[in-house]
């Protein structure tokens, strides 16, 4: 399993860190100095993917939109299906909070 090989001291801090970070500017100034441009767009390119696969997007769909490789498409559709279920509850939680901010 995958998360084993990720359980370590240095990574749970990480994890933490990120846990304190209380807005979306504050996730700009700690993620701009943690990774390259390329890397944060990529991260943001996955989660987008896995809303699209949710949502029901082909792939020739969702490589146009995003501009994601079909390898990377597959990579996050295998993820979705035999993963730890963290991309669904990401994408829960944000569809939760888009609601709450549309009903207030």
């Amino acid at each position: 399993m995958q998360l084993d090989k990720l359980r370590q001291k240095e990574v749970n801090n990480l994890f933490a860190a990120i846990l304190t970070l209380e807005s979306i500017e504050e996730c700009y100034q700690f993620f701009d100095d943690l990774c390259t441009v390329g890397e944060v767009k990529s991260l943001a390119q996955r989660l987008e993917v896995a809303r699209m696969l949710k949502e029901g997007y082909t792939y020739n769909q969702i490589e146009a939109d995003t501009g994601a490789s079909t390898a990377t498409i597959s990579r996050v559709k295998r993820c979705l299906h035999y993963g730890t279920d963290g991309y669904s509850l990401a994408l829960e939680r944000l569809q939760e909070e888009k609601q709450k901010k549309e009903t207030t």
